[in-house]
């Protein structure tokens, strides 16, 4: 089971970040996956006394703290307009209310997990990160960076997305997905996917070939979804084997096209 020697509630950034620069230390947000660990933690330091929990929108763009919880991006009305409703999808599957009320937004993407809706649709949102040390850069560079000692203050959608759509396949509605996949349409026209739970960290593949620039099609979409099967690579674990997950991520790309193109299959 996992144990904690030292509590610390975090009175700033600074104090945070020097107290997580011991590798016995961790940053502790919902406490939903580390606590079913068997580490040890010399000093947990909590950050729920920073104001990191509010969601902020204007023209530009919409902000989000580490400490946002998964139920407030899923009711969020912003959002929910904002992303024609694949923000709520891709989180209402997540275990249950109970969870989402206390699994947090830094906790999904500072882990980058590789079964991670949250961090599949942020990724097809083309979602930026804050860190405190290294400032803002995108999620999608962010994503392939190794885990490190900064902190995650928040993350940012910058307002560029004209449509967007969401899809996962589970064996079971509460279990982990098989596979996950985000699509979006930004305002200069360009479609990019986000394919996640492959069973690796989620990647982003864009339309370079221009696929889908004249238009979506039922036959375009299943290019388009060929195109991104064909760039990803997929694994084989419990749940799916390879070959399935290149198949399924064909198949949901295509239906997330089609759905943003307004088309039915």
């Amino acid at each position: 089971m996992l144990t904690i020697e030292n509590y610390v509630k975090a009175g700033n950034l600074e104090e945070a970040y020097e107290k997580n620069q011991k590798k016995t230390s961790r940053i502790i947000g919902g406490m939903l996956w580390l606590k079913m660990s068997r580490m040890r933690v010399q000093t947990a330091i909590d950050l729920s006394g920073l104001g990191f929990d509010t969601i902020e929108e204007d023209d530009r763009e919409i902000s989000m703290g580490a400490m946002v919880t998964l139920r407030q991006l899923e009711t969020h009305a912003g959002l929910l307009e904002y992303t024609e409703g694949s923000m709520k999808e891709s989180l209402r599957h997540i275990v249950g209310v109970q969870f989402r009320n206390l699994a947090t937004l830094g906790g999904s993407i500072f882990g980058r997990f590789g079964f991670s809706d949250v961090l599949t649709e942020f990724l097809a949102l083309g979602a930026e990160v804050e860190l405190y040390k290294a400032g803002r850069i995108t999620l999608e560079e962010f994503s392939k960076m190794p885990v490190d000692r900064d902190i995650l203050v928040g993350v940012i959608l910058p307002k560029k997305i004209e449509k967007s759509a969401y899809l996962s396949l589970r064996n079971t509605s509460t279990d982990f997905p098989v596979l996950t996949c985000g699509v979006s349409m930004l305002s200069d026209g360009m479609i990019q996917a986000s394919i996640g739970a492959r069973p690796g960290r989620a990647v982003v593949v864009k339309d370079k070939e221009g696929i889908l620039k004249d238009g979506i099609t039922e036959s375009r979409a299943k290019a388009f979804g060929e195109y991104v099967s064909g760039e990803i690579v997929t694994g084989s674990n419990m749940r799916a084997g390879a070959e399935y997950r290149k198949h399924l991520a064909e198949v949901l790309t295509r239906r997330c096209i089609l759905k943003i193109g307004g088309g039915q299959e």
